[in-house]
């Protein structure tokens, strides 16, 4: 019996080996890296997950995961291996006034649409509602209720799992600790996540959001810093935008929850910011429409087209002391330019104290920014995609020497040496956890990772 007839002979239906099935395995969001799995299983439970790696291991056939693909550089991917599609494992259990337990293949525009109705929401949402909640809990997740909750894999009360070495396992801070710290935030090195039980929190009926606009980044980061010390917002995050052909202008974007008739007092909330305050722009929306407010977006690049257009995004946290150094730097590079026509550039204050996820790896210091630079490339020019990735190499570079980690969900190859350097002092723990739960080391090999 051949490799293909054992497969199919254990997991029937399940198993999809159907050319277009795989072709649509072998990309992802990002769409810069390309890597064919001999199938894709679709299970229907954690059995079938385990059977699966408990069958792959002692052969080292690369697993891959798959929830709601937004990888960004065939980190989902397994060349050659199998790919496991989560999609279906996409339930959302009974909402309590605390918590709720979900699958690894729900979406968390799934999730919030079950616990709304109940007045409930997890405390930390990423703003893109479209991704799975498995991969986001194995990302860390960032929000912008990051600065007072800490990550979405913060909220995680208790994990379900299947260890690389096919054992199903359920873990929480309490019960096997070391195995739950080292799956979130852990890139699926050691486990696939098949479910989580997430903390709860009223959810508000209403939102007030202000934009405020500076043309000086010192004031701005000055602003940034104070609000996310204070936790005078719920929601903090903000832009870099272009002007002209040169400059840029920055944007705090700031939240305020709120219920009833009444809205929150602006003055006392905008108090002592340097923002112009002519250019101030307010918005009130109910709670569910601001968290699907990107869905708009998607909508418009999905009828396009543009939403399968390469995505080279780069994610970098700073630390304070250099943040304005590198922002500068890069916002300047030539070969950053496309940012002013085809981009997103993203520049918000995160908490240290507030980030638990042991694997999730930060500069020092207790205030840190998200830089993230999410560009577009042009479809059919593979030469331009190449350009922007080595550009986004050069900017990790310059960004680590200035003291800044990478938030590794981008599109940038990291050798062997530079996932040693990410992990620090941790490195040695992460290895031990890797070989302990996933001896073969089949799991996550997309991200590039090497023990």
């Amino acid at each position: 019996m051949t490799l293909a007839d054992d497969l199919a002979a254990r997991f029937g239906p399940a198993l999809d080996t159907r050319p277009d099935t795989l072709r649509d395995a072998a990309q992802d969001f990002g769409q810069l890296v390309r890597a064919t799995p001999r199938a894709v299983l679709r299970p229907g439970s954690a059995a079938q997950i385990r059977d699966l790696l408990e069958f792959a291991g002692p052969r080292h056939i690369p697993v891959g995961v798959r929830g709601g693909g937004h990888a960004l550089y065939g980190h989902s991917q397994a060349a050659g291996g199998i790919v496991v599609d989560l999609r279906a494992m996409n339930g959302v259990g009974q909402v309590t006034d605390d918590q709720v337990t979900v699958q690894a293949g729900a979406l968390w525009r799934e999730v919030l649409a079950a616990t709304l109705p109940s007045g409930r929401t997890p405390p930390v949402l990423t703003d893109y509602l479209g991704a799975g909640v498995g991969g986001v809990l194995s990302a860390g997740g960032l929000g912008g209720a990051t600065h007072r909750h800490g990550l979405v894999a913060d909220q995680v009360r208790e994990l379900e799992v299947v260890t690389g070495a096919g054992k199903h396992r359920v873990c929480s801070p309490g019960r096997d600790p070391a195995l739950f710290h080292a799956v979130l935030a852990g890139l699926g090195q050691c486990a696939v996540i098949v479910g989580a039980t997430l903390r709860l929190v009223p959810a508000p009926e209403r939102v007030r959001r202000y934009c405020l606009f500076y043309d000086d980044l010192p004031r701005y980061l000055a602003d940034q810093r104070r609000l996310a010390g204070e936790g005078r917002f719920a929601y903090l995050e903000g832009q870099a935008r272009p002007v002209g052909d040169r400059d840029w202008q920055y944007m705090i974007e700031a939240v305020a929850w709120h219920d009833g008739p009444r809205p929150p007092d602006d003055g006392r909330l905008l108090d002592g910011l340097a923002h112009d305050p002519v250019t101030v722009e307010t918005a009130d929306l109910g709670y569910a429409e601001f968290a699907h407010r990107v869905d708009s977006d998607e909508e418009i690049l999905r009828a396009t087209g543009e939403w399968l257009h390469p995505h080279p995004w780069l994610n970098l946290l700073l630390p304070d002391h250099t943040a304005e150094t590198v922002v500068r730097s890069v916002l300047a590079d030539p070969a950053f330019a496309d940012l002013r026509t085809t981009g997103l550039v993203l520049l918000y204050p995160l908490v240290s104290g507030r980030l638990r996820a042991p694997l999730f790896r930060r500069p020092p210091g207790q205030v840190l920014w998200l830089f993230a630079l999410l560009r577009t490339a042009a479809p059919g020019s593979p030469e331009t995609a190449a350009r922007m990735v080595a550009a986004n190499r050069a900017a990790h570079d310059l960004a680590r020497a200035a003291g800044a980690v990478a938030y590794p969900v981008n599109a940038l190859p990291l050798s062997a040496a530079d996932w040693r350097e990410h992990h620090g002092a941790g490195w040695r723990s992460f290895a031990d956890a890797k070989r302990r739960h996933d001896p073969h080391l089949v799991l996550g090999r997309g991200h590039g990772l090497r023990l």
